[in-house]
């Protein structure tokens, strides 16, 4: 992976996880009884999307492979099922609308990283 795709995807999973963060602990913390499932929704997306952050710094690929691949179903997941069964989510989270309260980058990001991550180079190997 070229090092300056690798550093935007850092950047941009350190920032989402920030935000989402953000947004979880004050909804976990003040109104957790009225919307349980999509605000921890939310925090376990934030822990996500720092643990992909995490790997791409550390360049554990496999780890950044799987959360992004997790990522993606969670976000087509929890977009469909907001359109599909809307009182499920009386409040957003993250993934809402695939991201729409994020600019779609929710939606946007794992399928970046995951054509970065898969069209990475892998060290060759050597021959003995």
């Amino acid at each position: 992976m070229p090092p300056i795709g690798r550093l935007l995807l850092i950047v941009a999973y350190g920032v989402l996880g920030l935000a989402a963060a953000g947004r979880s602990a004050v909804q976990i913390s003040t109104r957790l009884s009225e919307a349980p499932v999509p605000y921890l929704v939310s925090g376990a997306s934030a822990v996500l999307y720092v643990l992909i952050a995490v790997a791409l710094w550390r360049g554990w690929r496999q780890v950044a492979l799987w959360g992004t691949g997790v990522e993606l179903v969670g976000v087509l997941t929890v977009g469909t099922l907001g359109y599909v069964q809307p009182s499920w989510w009386p409040d957003e989270t993250v993934w809402t609308g695939y991201g729409s309260a994020y600019g779609w980058v929710p939606l946007v990001l794992p399928i970046v990283a995951l054509v970065v991550l898969l069209r990475a180079k892998r060290p060759a190997l050597v021959a003995d």
